[in-house]
């Protein structure tokens, strides 16, 4: 991904006139109070540079960036086998309780870290993802997997909204594109689940419902013993070999200064350098607000971002309100298209291939991995396309989400397992392609002080329809090419509606 592009406006803004802020705030009260310290906090933090310490931050906060896809696959890998076991009559609830995780995981983490700290939360979501995710491999049935389908996700939930928010408040500003670079361990988690998932499903699963019992069944259970295995791992090396400091941002908030300076001061160790940063510096922008922000105080802030006058501002002219109207639309079908199709692929895969004549398991899951492949040079190749002249990135996601869904609209046409596994690869590569230019481009297209409102609301509108995906599902044949034309044709359809947003910010500076 390349660095987005700042106008020499916004230097001055992010870093200039932090150190201004030290003696004055515009405005008064313990919110333009924190607002001045945040600033302070920014400064030093950009002063102290790209370290040691950060890149330790990136590789480990990658961890939760491939827990984030590698879950849900990995729920799509276990669904056939599971199904055929416990002969359960409703498959897609699997995926509607994982969903319903996701959500509750990001709101509950989202505003949870703002309340008892970047650093609890930052270690607990893995934590709470591996304990389920081994707990899952001794369900007795189906019930008690989906049931515990909903824990995991619960931790697997929190892992952008909190690892993003710690990431960026280490990060300088200077660097922050790195956050989509972070994208690539979203594709290799895709590849590695399907990795295991090939020798272990592919060779210890049943192969239909009928008789499929327990004892030749054990690949779902072993694949999420090592799923689950793989999460712990990464939370002791989170929580024991990697030491994470406390956000400065939320201890200034809590009114802990001191503590906030410190973590400055050792971060700036760490990377070899030196801050002048004092208390004092801080505490003399309190006004007189000594105890800090209270929890609830923490709480109204965050839910500041959700007023109506923020969201009013994301539709105060025409070609704004139509601009925010259309990307909201386009997060909607695309958290809509993606989980109907790529949930289910590994059923949709065997069931096609049983009526080509090559649907075992363990073809099943060679394809899956052939298929997982395709995703990062996809990723790879959107950071490059985005920057072509008269192409950019409205060119790139308009494109490559389209092509998804015209690749899946033509898989419908294959007459083999080998015609059906070559469109599912194209339709990898150009989703993974669309993922990695969507996340840079929505950003960019909203107002610096309506980010947050923006992203909030994309954002929902995909979580929300990802719920309801597999309650579609639910009512619809997934031995029929259903979800895939109802799937293909949101992707035909928001790729479209790319072409009709009125911002290009190719080349641009954000505003």
């Amino acid at each position: 991904m390349s660095a987005p592009t700042k106008s020499p406006a916004d230097e001055p803004t992010m870093f200039e006139s932090a150190r201004a802020a030290r003696t004055t705030a515009p405005e008064s009260g313990p919110e333009a109070a924190y607002k001045a310290k945040a600033d302070v906090l920014n400064h030093e933090i950009q002063d102290i540079g790209m370290g040691r310490y950060q890149w330790q931050l990136f590789v480990v906060i990658g961890f939760g960036w491939a827990s984030d896809n590698l879950w849900p696959i990995a729920t799509s890998l276990i669904l056939p086998p599971l199904s055929y076991e416990f002969h359960a009559s409703q498959a897609p609830l699997l995926t509607l309780a994982q969903n319903i995780g996701l959500l509750v995981g990001a709101v509950f983490w989202g505003f949870g870290c703002d309340v008892f700290g970047r650093r609890w939360a930052f270690n607990l979501t893995i934590g709470i993802t591996a304990v389920f995710g081994l707990a899952a491999a001794g369900s007795p049935n189906f019930g008690a997997a989906c049931a515990f389908a909903a824990l995991w996700s619960v931790g697997v939930g929190g892992n952008l909204p909190v690892d993003s928010a710690i990431f960026l408040e280490f990060l300088p500003g200077s660097h922050q594109w790195l956050l989509t670079v972070l994208s690539v361990d979203w594709a290799f988690a895709q590849l590695l689940a399907n990795l295991v998932a090939w020798p272990l499903l592919g060779n210890m699963s049943c192969g239909s419902g009928e008789g499929c019992r327990k004892a030749k069944n054990m690949g779902w259970r072993y694949f999420l013993i090592a799923m689950g295995g793989l999460a712990m791992v990464m939370f002791v090396v989170r929580f024991v070999f990697f030491t994470i400091y406390e956000s400065p941002k939320y201890l200034m908030g809590k009114g802990r200064n001191a503590q906030a300076v410190e973590v400055v001061h050792e971060v700036a160790h760490r990377n070899g350098k030196a801050s002048s940063l004092t208390q004092d510096e801080l505490d003399d922008l309190d006004e007189g607000e000594s105890h800090g922000f209270t929890a609830t105080n923490i709480v109204r802030q965050r839910l500041d971002k959700l007023r109506f006058e923020h969201i009013r501002a994301l539709f105060d002219t025409p070609r704004r309100a139509y601009s925010t109207t259309l990307i909201i639309l386009v997060w909607a079908f695309i958290g809509l298209g993606f989980p109907l199709y790529n949930a289910f692929l590994p059923y949709i895969q065997q069931s096609r291939g049983i009526e080509f004549g090559d649907g075992s398991t363990y073809i099943t899951y060679r394809n899956s991995l052939i298929i997982a492949a395709m995703g990062i040079p996809g990723c790879l190749l959107g950071g490059l396309l985005v920057e072509l002249p008269r192409f950019g990135r409205k060119g790139a996601l308009s494109t490559s989400t389209a092509l998804t869904g015209a690749f899946l609209l033509a898989s419908t046409t294959a007459t083999t397992s080998n015609a059906l596994l070559g469109w599912n690869c194209a339709y990898n590569f150009m989703s993974s392609l669309m993922y990695a230019v969507l996340y840079a481009y929505t950003p960019e297209i909203f107002l610096t002080k309506d980010r947050g409102t923006g992203n909030a609301l994309t954002a929902s509108s995909n979580r929300i329809c990802g719920i309801m995906a597999p309650i579609i599902a639910m009512f619809a044949n997934l031995n029929s090419a259903a979800p895939v034309y109802v799937s293909g044709a949101l992707f035909v359809v928001a790729g479209i509606l790319v072409v009709l947003l009125p911002y290009e910010s190719r080349g641009k500076a954000s505003l």
